[in-house]
């Protein structure tokens, strides 16, 4: 609760300072109008108009000139923010030197235009992600704990090792432990993006963040909360939040190389000419024109506007990028790294080859649709999907459903067995391997073998073109990870046209992988379950399926895909290209112009409102330019 609360107070804080800075922006506006007619209209001293001018400044300007000593005092002081402030500060000033003209309107429309383009910036920056309270669906709040011959629900992280537990079906698997009594089948998408539940029985392990699909099971705990799967991958996305600071925008980088020079240059117009000529004051002006003019105003503006027309141009596509700083590192991915379920294939299953003996295809899938009817197994849904009519006249009786091996019933006095080879081995009857990959259903009909059925997860239409095209891209490699068995990876592998596949692999696993490959260049993951949160958030970008996906991939991603699609990624890497062209269009542009009007600056040709709007001229041009990056 807390927690929430803390999270709506900030985000609420956020909307308050955006709409804070509106506000101060207007009423500066109006004030800095009426203080001009004023100035027009009467005769007064200066500094009663300074006091006037400055009733708008600081209105507008407060928040700037304390970033600006505030950065000073730790030693960051070229910033823009104290560029602002010198030569705004300089501009009230310099009525007062012997022979100078006063420049209180020019001072805060510049400061008025700086908070603009910081308004605009923000508005692009997008909010910021990474809460990870979504996460914590998968974290289970009570454990049922067998004490004293009751069964308590208590908090998870009072369950001591060795103590057992309860875990009915339906419920989230609390700690890891050991199975000491029941059969059950457990769906470890949310972990392992294994899209098979997997059959359990006594004596095997069992991870936490499993859910319990159909059966009572007992287990021993072996691990503590805080050790268990569940926490540690929690713990595995908090932390791989800060090994990947966030990279610094383009202008940040700039400005640290660019205002040194500039105020450099600015000390040096003022001070040379005025110790040769004395003419203190003109020098002076000319020295903080230069500094107006030298504000990348412009690219504050257009750059980060420019980057908003490339996500706003995404997100009609259906691609939500996150972040302006995002498109930078898409423009330049090298490695694509995808998980195989949801991602590349569709993450449903269906059956995809019937395979009869002795009686037909329909017989055989009618037969297995009628025993599996009751099940809650993805397998039986698939079957029962098969063959959807159910409506004859069959009788079925003694269901018995054998975790791990399959379903008997009796069909019409027949004693029909649908599973696994185990199965089968039981039932005496002499089944077949089949050369199809995925899951083979096998059937016997009182104790002689019918053939089988073959169910897998149906390959996503445009996951091959999607691999195709990010290769026309320039991408070096493409490489699928799963956590699905060899085969099914190889098949998989083969048919969308990766470079290299891995199987059997564990949350951590992939992790491992990732950081191994993220040496070679930029690496984007694209995935879809909670067990690829971790990965989503090492990886330099990280791609989420939307429509399919895990809530706690899509907070931890910094792509999110809404349509699965997996062939957007290369649309949005497009996209992302073409956002940083016109944003460098736009860099040179302001830098040429303004070039320009510092070598008028020198000989004198150029006033600060020619300054002012050579930067703001600049800046709708290049806002124009950016609106392109929509299309």
């Amino acid at each position: 609760m807390i927690h929430e609360h803390h999270h709506e107070h900030h985000h609420h804080h956020e909307e308050e300072e955006g709409k804070g800075r509106i506000v101060k922006v207007i009423s500066s506006a109006v004030l800095l109008f009426a203080a001009s007619v004023i100035e027009h209209k009467t005769a007064w001293q200066d500094w009663q108009y300074l006091l006037l001018f400055l009733v708008p400044y600081l209105i507008v300007g407060w928040d700037t000139l304390k970033e600006a000593a505030e950065g000073v005092l730790e030693g960051e002081a070229l910033s823009e923010d104290f560029l602002m402030s010198i030569a705004t500060i300089g501009a009230l000033v310099i009525g007062f030197l012997p022979g100078a003209e006063t420049q209180f309107a020019e001072a805060v429309f510049v400061m008025l235009f700086f908070q603009i383009g910081e308004m605009f910036e923000e508005i692009a920056e997008g909010r910021s992600r990474k809460s990870i309270s979504h996460l914590m669906d998968i974290r289970p709040d009570t454990a049922n704990v067998e004490r004293d011959g009751k069964i308590l629900a208590v908090a998870p992280d009072t369950v001591k090792v060795g103590e057992i537990i309860v875990v009915r079906p339906g419920e989230k698997v609390p700690m890891d432990g050991v199975i000491v009594e029941g059969t059950s089948s457990l769906d470890t998408v949310a972990l392992t993006g294994e899209s098979m539940p997997r059959s359990v029985n006594k004596g095997d392990e069992i991870l936490s963040g499993c859910v319990n699909l159909n059966g009572l099971l007992r287990v021993k705990t072996t691990k503590a909360f805080a050790e268990s799967t569940v926490s540690k991958i929690l713990d595995l996305v908090e932390n791989a939040a800060e090994s990947k600071s966030r990279s610094e925008s383009f202008i940040t980088r700039f400005a640290r190389v660019y205002t040194p020079i500039v105020v450099g240059l600015a000390v040096l117009v003022a001070v040379i000419p005025g110790l040769i000529t004395g003419d203190w004051a003109s020098w002076i002006y000319r020295g903080l024109l230069f500094l107006v003019v030298s504000c990348p105003c412009a690219l504050v503006i257009s750059v980060p506007l420019t980057f908003f027309g490339g996500l706003g141009g995404a997100s009609r596509k259906g691609i939500l990028i996150k972040g302006s700083n995002l498109l930078d590192k898409l423009s330049g991915v090298k490695t694509v790294v995808f998980d195989k379920t949801g991602t590349l294939t569709e993450g449903v299953f269906e059956v995809t080859a019937v395979h009869p003996q002795e009686i037909n295809e329909n017989e055989l899938l009618h037969l297995a649709a009628h025993v599996e009817r009751h099940s809650t197994h993805p397998i039986a849904m698939a079957l029962r999907n098969a063959y959807p009519d159910e409506q004859d006249d069959c009788v079925i009786s003694d269901v018995e459903e054998t975790a791990g091996h399959g379903i008997i019933a009796n069909v019409n006095g027949k004693r029909v067995a649908v599973g696994n080879s185990k199965l089968m081995e039981k039932e005496g009857a002499g089944w077949r391997t089949c050369h199809h990959t995925g899951t083979i259903i096998h059937v016997a009909i009182d104790g002689v073998y019918a053939g089988h059925i073959v169910i897998s997860d149906r390959i996503k239409e445009d996951s091959s073109y999607a691999i195709a095209s990010l290769r026309d891209l320039g991408v070096k490699r493409t490489v699928m990870l799963t956590g699905d068995q060899e085969t099914v990876a190889a098949a998989v592998a083969g048919k969308v046209g990766v470079d290299e596949y891995h199987a059997q692999l564990l949350p951590a696993d992939k992790v491992n992988r990732v950081e191994d490959l993220l040496a070679q260049g930029t690496l984007a993951f694209v995935g879809d379950g909670i067990n690829d949160a971790p990965v989503l958030t090492r990886a330099d970008i990280g791609i989420a399926m939307g429509a399919l996906g895990s809530d706690a991939a899509i907070e931890a991603a910094d792509v999110v895909l809404m349509d699965d699609k997996p062939s957007k990624i290369a649309l949005a890497v497009k996209i992302a290209r073409r956002t940083i062209r016109i944003a460098k269009e736009n860099i040179w542009f302001a830098i040429g112009i303004k070039i320009l009007v510092l070598l008028l600056a020198i000989p004198g040709l150029a006033t600060m409102w020619m300054a002012v709007f050579a930067d703001v001229g600049v800046t709708v041009l290049a806002v124009l330019n950016a609106m392109r990056a929509l299309k």
